[in-house]
């Protein structure tokens, strides 16, 4: 047996020492270094390394490799058609935000593969409850409610599953470190087994993970270098709508984001997000304007939602939901400079409708839109669409997948987009059911939209 070892480990970078330390030389955090013992048991040589010999590439011999499908349409899309056998996957968000929920569906909904899932925050009665409240009724779901590694690691030798799922990483406990559940050292250690297991038995393995305060997930930054994918659940916990979205994808593209709704029933895929967003658009009212925007690789139609008003205060207030407010404060700037709208005695409000929070520059022609369109009292047609950015010069920018976000705006019944000229180049295709309208300066939007 080993002796074991006395380390001071720091609780948000995972930075070590050998003596306890106030402030931690790596990230500058006070009061953050824990003891932990670590006692490793000898490894034998013919178990930890193996001998390989360097080839060519061209000597590789490679097939495609196997995939397990969800079944999940959105879950199955962002992954690039499913878990890669023997990867390793993190799936991070805010508490109550749907990381249980999504991967117990995943479970239930496999009708013949057996899947293992592994609960170290609930017992089997709680998710029970929710497997009824899902709806979902097949058998070749194992429920194991249990923190130690090493009893984890025998069940599945025992069963032998097709996916793993492990809720969450942080409550799992390794006997090799003498540490509570949740430190950098049980993280890192539980994280790296499981790895091993993943890569020797073929079988994918889903972790569920906790997040900081600032956004982060928890424990050491090495748990999203060891996994294979890292997926983020975002969202507002006031609106039904989740997205995920890959952080980081060793077997496909990152660009891809997945859409779901937050319902009794769990979380069902939303596979056309323009319909279900601007479901209520009956009547033409000032401060609403639509944008044409990309999240990843996916055009959807938004609306934007503004109301400007008398400073009742004296000082007055600038806030948005969904949308940075500095690049409000800097669009506000630019129509008061260059369009000479006095806004500075104004309170203005911004709002991005369904709770989605987006930083697509191309927002910027329907923010100001929407914004003037309640200044004046004027509102905008509601056949009307945007899409451009706005530079601090007044001009219109061009903006990227200018012919996806014409085309969803053309599905969906709207007679004309406003677009920057600079885009006139890049559109190839022929619009037969929408009408391309180029603006070049903000006067020019002014007077295209308000006469």
């Amino acid at each position: 047996m080993a002796k074991p070892k006395t380390i001071y480990v720091c609780q948000q970078c995972g930075a070590t020492a050998s003596k306890w330390m106030g402030k931690c030389a790596e990230c500058g955090n006070w009061n953050t270094f824990i003891e932990e013992t670590i006692q490793k048991d000898p490894i034998s040589k013919g178990s930890a390394f193996t001998t390989s010999k360097p080839v060519l590439v061209n000597d590789i011999e490679y097939d495609d490799e196997k995939r397990f499908v969800t079944g999940n349409v959105e879950l199955d899309k962002v992954l690039g058609g499913g878990f890669v056998e023997g990867s390793i996957s993190l799936l991070g968000g805010e508490p109550g935000i749907g990381k249980s929920t999504l991967s117990l569906q995943i479970a239930l909904t496999q009708q013949d593969k057996k899947v293992l899932y592994v609960s170290g925050e609930e017992s089997t009665g709680q998710i029970k409850m929710r497997s009824q409240r899902l709806n979902a009724d097949q058998n070749n779901c194992y429920l194991l409610c249990e923190i130690s590694l090493e009893n984890i690691i025998q069940t599945i030798d025992e069963i032998n599953p097709e996916l793993i799922i492990i809720d969450s990483i942080q409550t799992t406990v390794s006997g090799n470190i003498e540490s509570s559940a949740g430190t950098i050292s049980q993280v890192r250690e539980s994280a790296a087994r499981l790895q091993q297991l993943a890569k020797r038995t073929g079988i994918p393995v889903i972790l569920i993970g906790h997040i900081t305060k600032d956004g982060n997930i928890a424990g050491p930054k090495v748990l999203e270098h060891i996994v294979d994918t890292v997926l983020q659940f975002e969202g507002d916990h006031q609106h039904l709508f989740r997205i995920l979205r890959p952080v980081k994808n060793r077997f496909g593209s990152t660009s891809e984001i997945g859409l779901f709704e937050m319902t009794d029933k769990g979380l069902i895929p939303v596979e056309d997000p323009s319909g279900i967003l601007l479901g209520h658009r009956d009547n033409n009212l000032s401060g609403i304007c639509v944008a044409s925007t990309i999240n990843g690789v996916r055009p959807f139609l938004i609306e934007i939602q503004a109301l400007v008003s008398t400073a009742a205060y004296g000082l007055p207030q600038r806030s948005a939901i969904g949308f940075d407010t500095r690049r409000l404060n800097m669009l506000l700037a630019v129509l008061e400079k260059r369009a000479g709208f006095k806004l500075a005695t104004k309170d203005v409000f911004l709002n991005i409708a369904g709770g989605l929070k987006l930083n697509d520059p191309a927002l910027d022609l329907a923010v100001t839109a929407s914004i003037l369109s309640s200044s004046s009292d004027i509102p905008v047609n509601k056949n009307y669409c945007l899409a451009s950015e706005i530079s601090l010069s007044g001009e219109m920018r061009p903006v990227t997948h200018i012919e996806q976000r014409i085309k969803e705006a053309e599905r969906l019944g709207f007679k004309k987009i406003f677009i920057s000229a600079y885009n006139k180049k890049n559109i190839l295709s022929k619009f037969k059911d929408i009408e391309l309208s180029y603006i070049n300066t903000i006067n020019d939007m002014v007077k295209k939209l308000f006469g």
